[in-house]
């Protein structure tokens, strides 16, 4: 048996006071951050008080999600000065007041350009697609189409069937001499196999993961994800909505239908398209790709003319742009409000916002889907349903498929479709985009496309929600916990 002398003793006392204060001294310089940050204070107060009461757990936790990384530069001044030079150059800007807007909808443009210099551009065209087959079908059309370059972000880019006839069609254009850049979520497609964008690469194809996660820098990276949905071919043709690269989205996987809501546009917005691609690309590897630019062609688009805002959000923004456009457009509401989202966990102000409106007799309907892709979301989600139907506000289970369409239809004249969720992790943690259409054409198409999927909904009756399964009711409470982190 092993004897230890005084001075063994003594060692090992000191060595555990010299990690006790350096762990210590760690967890209070953590709780100094958090509080020099001036975040919002209950967001705060949980931090500080897991990181006091359960040090270790907390230490873990903060590292992978409590961080922040706002106003960190995507891409240097002088890049950025130049590149809106450039845009500046091919495309005009848009008299708004001259465009018989209502005084809302100017509201919440100056508000998009006030929060990172978004343009509101007319003379657009674009076609909505509900369906992953009407949407990769002409996806394929037009990529095979393709003459100068292409350029593809996608949150999701998977090696399955689809995934494999885009990335064919990818190889075949860039072996054409067409220029194509592939841009994906690394966590996103993590379980896709390295030899399919290896494939890629060796037909010389630009492909770049997005904050590639691996040791050692894992937990600076694994909660902030690039969500985004894009497509930018010839300068004439874009694509942007809340439909990744994935066989569910054609077969519903799990699902009897994956129902999601994408668009194909035309016209001068597809500039702010390309801008939002070029700074994401310049973010991973540092050569813009402004010589699109040049290929962009403001076409005057008299026959459709549709009034559109490009906005994107991240983790790096000084505000949360998206959200608090959202939450303009919402306090702007004076007859219906008509959401979709395949996830409900609002913001404080969000969710005031809407009892706001639906007490102000605003007709307020959000659609969610009856089974997700994620239960814990979805118990995260029927956790707000309760205090919503007090206030007016009616929710319907969409009972055909997955529900995955991200969208708000507001009054005649506004619609917003994107990657945007309506949860924190959209608001907060992941880099999102989405398109504000200010048209009454568009929104009445997109109110009938809500019509009819009410259709294949189930209202929540008050009643019968109240006698739901006191097990769902604990696991709503605790998931809800959970839910700036979700």
């Amino acid at each position: 048996m092993a004897e230890y002398s005084i001075t063994d003793y003594i060692n090992l006392s000191w060595l555990y006071w010299i990690i006790v204060t350096i762990y210590s001294i760690t967890i209070l310089s953590i709780v100094a951050i958090i509080l020099s940050e001036n975040r919002n204070p209950v967001k705060s107060l949980a931090w500080v008080t897991v990181l006091l009461l359960l040090p270790a757990i907390g230490l873990v936790l903060y590292i992978f999600f409590g961080r922040s990384i706002k106003n960190t530069h995507m891409i240097s001044r002088r890049n950025q000065r130049r590149l809106k030079r450039n845009y500046s150059h091919y495309i005009q800007t848009t008299d708004i007041e001259n465009k018989n807007l209502s005084p809302e909808s100017i509201q919440q443009i100056n508000l998009t350009r006030s929060l990172n210099g978004s343009r509101f551009y007319t003379h657009n065209g674009l076609k909505i697609y509900t369906n992953g087959n009407d949407k990769f079908k002409a996806l394929k059309n037009d990529l095979l189409k393709a003459s100068k370059y292409i350029n593809l972000q996608y949150y999701i880019f998977e090696d399955d069937a689809i995934g494999t006839e885009i990335k064919d069609i990818l190889i075949k254009k860039a072996r054409e001499g067409v220029k194509v850049r592939v841009m994906y979520d690394h966590v996103g497609s993590f379980q896709v196999k390295n030899n399919f964008f290896k494939e890629m690469e060796n037909a010389g194809i630009m492909t770049h993961p997005f904050f590639k996660v691996s040791v050692p820098v894992f937990a600076t990276r694994v909660n902030w994800r690039n969500h985004r949905k894009i497509c930018i071919i010839d300068g004439e043709i874009g694509y942007i909505g809340g439909m990744n690269i994935a066989d569910r989205y054609l077969t519903g996987g799990k699902f009897p239908s994956w129902r999601d809501t994408h668009l194909r546009v035309t016209g001068p917005i597809l500039s702010a398209l390309q801008y939002s691609f070029t700074i994401d690309w310049n973010f991973l590897k540092p050569t813009l790709a402004e010589e699109d630019m040049h290929t962009i062609k403001p076409t005057n688009n008299t026959a459709e003319n549709i009034g559109m805002q490009l906005l994107s959000s991240g983790p790096t923004c000084q505000w949360s742009n998206i959200a608090l456009v959202f939450l303009k457009a919402i306090s702007n509401a004076k007859r219906s409000i008509l959401i979709q989202t395949p996830y409900f966990l609002p913001t404080e102000s969000l969710l005031k916002a809407l009892q706001s409106a639906a007490l102000s007799n605003v007709k307020v309907r959000i659609m969610l889907p009856r089974r997700s892709d994620s239960k814990i979301l979805r118990y995260a989600s029927y956790s707000y349903i309760d205090e919503c139907i007090k206030s007016g506000i009616k929710f319907y289970l969409y009972d055909a498929g997955m529900l995955h369409s991200k969208t708000i239809v507001i009054d005649n004249e506004f619609c917003t479709i994107g990657s945007t969720n309506f949860d924190f992790r959209s608001f907060e943690h992941n880099f999102e985009c989405n398109l504000f259409i200010y048209s009454q054409k568009v929104n009445t198409s997109m109110r009938e496309i809500f019509a009819e999927d009410l259709k294949h909904s189930t209202r929540i009756n008050k009643n019968t929600w109240k006698r739901r399964p006191l097990t769902q009711k604990i696991a709503e409470s605790i998931t809800r916990l959970l839910s700036p982190i979700l």
